[in-house]
């Protein structure tokens, strides 16, 4: 996560290497358009985030974090995905310990093939974040 500015509004999405890594990659190939403040952190697994990881990623100036994992019953790993989903409310508790809202975290399904998917998940949590820096929120 070096790659957080701090001067800057950035989004850390941890990416499944099997489907949101995959997915991204698919838009890449595609040469669809996410916004440039999306940093991917690939990992083998979303259960494998540690909610402290994503605190971490908000202490280095992130706006705002996605976890972004296989679809429930096409986890790699059997039930990384839905590890990844109990934590959040963990995540939520620490966040609102922080003064974080808690919509600026959200665990996201995406299968492989779902290159819209991926940027359109990177793009509303954009927006999300926009507005509420913006008080919109």
């Amino acid at each position: 996560m070096n790659g957080v500015d701090q001067g800057k509004k950035t989004i850390v999405v941890f990416a499944c290497h099997w489907c949101a890594y995959s997915a991204a990659d698919l838009a890449g190939i595609r040469r669809m358009e996410y916004p440039e403040s999306v940093h991917i952190v690939r990992v083998m697994c979303s259960g494998m985030v540690h909610p402290q990881w994503v605190m971490e990623a908000f202490s280095l100036g992130a706006s705002g974090v996605l976890i972004m994992g296989c679809r429930p019953g096409e986890c790699h790993y059997k039930d990384g995905n839905l590890r990844a989903d109990a934590r959040r409310v963990v995540v939520h508790e620490m966040m609102e310990a922080m003064g974080l809202e808690p919509e600026r975290f959200r665990v996201v399904w995406c299968a492989s093939s779902e290159a819209e998917r991926f940027v359109e998940a990177c793009r509303d949590m954009v927006r999300q974040v926009q507005d509420l820096d913006n008080g919109r929120g």
